[in-house]
């Protein structure tokens, strides 16, 4: 079942979302050689406990983390530990916060100093098909048409577009329907309507789609030890387009630009 959200709701999932990017904009600037993914970890749950809310992804089917992070071939859900980040890696950050009983979910990946420029290519196009599936999302479209708008940014690359993963609804839990492909063909899936609280996430490989998953039961990486990147951000859906939670622009009723 999707459910629509009222004005009322939409409040708690826009605080939710503020604290998730707020946090993520913490982690990404303690970024660096040297700096452990762990590290990370703490500065997450700190930040998002001092808000006065609480890391949704610790004890999500087990997890054991606040924060997932994916370091270059992989994908999502890298348990944060011991591993020192390097020069020239790029590492995935994906958090989850629940205020109030409503979710917010966001991520980003984020160069550690200086990084080859074909990987910096698939971090930028990644974030610009993440722009893509925004402007696709509108009242009237179907969900398919949204990873229609984000798999025409990938092919024009040549990049790798990760099918066993997807966006998804977001609400009072942290993954709910409609599931989010991104890829098309477009005029599929379930309507769109207003009301709709969905996250899109592109993942983009600079080589193959293919992914495995490793022996802890959570990272997913590559087949062919390929780099990639992954970027979510989460919508809200009015009358007049896409809105992203946590950015303010729910005030108003008015429209984000995208990629703000």
């Amino acid at each position: 079942m999707i459910t629509l959200r009222s004005q009322a709701e939409l409040v708690k999932l826009e605080e939710a979302s503020r604290i998730v990017l707020e946090t993520l904009e913490a982690v990404e600037k303690a970024v660096a050689p040297g700096v452990t993914t762990a590290d990370l970890d703490a500065i997450a749950e700190a930040e998002i406990r001092r808000q006065g809310a609480r890391p949704a992804f610790i004890g999500y089917r087990g997890y054991p983390k606040t924060l997932c992070t994916s370091v270059n071939d992989e994908v999502v859900h890298g348990i944060p530990g011991r591993r020192a980040l390097r020069e020239g890696d790029v590492v995935g950050i994906d958090c989850g916060a629940v205020f109030a009983g409503y979710f917010g979910d966001a991520a980003r990946t984020v160069p550690v100093g200086r990084i080859a420029p074909e990987t910096a290519e698939l971090l930028d196009v990644t974030r610009k098909a993440l722009d893509a599936g925004i402007a696709a999302a509108r009242p009237g479209a179907r969900v398919s048409d949204i990873g229609a708008a984000v798999e025409a940014v990938a092919l024009v690359h040549g990049y790798g577009v990760v099918r066993d993963f997807v966006g998804h609804g977001v609400g009072t839990a942290l993954h709910e329907e409609p599931q989010v492909p991104n890829y098309g063909p477009g005029g599929r899936g379930s309507l769109l309507k207003a009301g709709m609280v969905i996250a899109i996430e592109p993942m983009f490989n600079l080589g193959r789609a293919e992914v495995s998953v490793d022996a802890d039961g959570w990272t997913v990486r590559t087949r062919d030890r390929s780099t990639s990147a992954h970027f979510e951000y989460t919508i809200a859906l009015e009358p007049q387009g896409a809105v992203i939670l946590g950015t303010g622009a729910l005030s108003g009723l008015r429209p984000a630009a995208v990629g703000a």
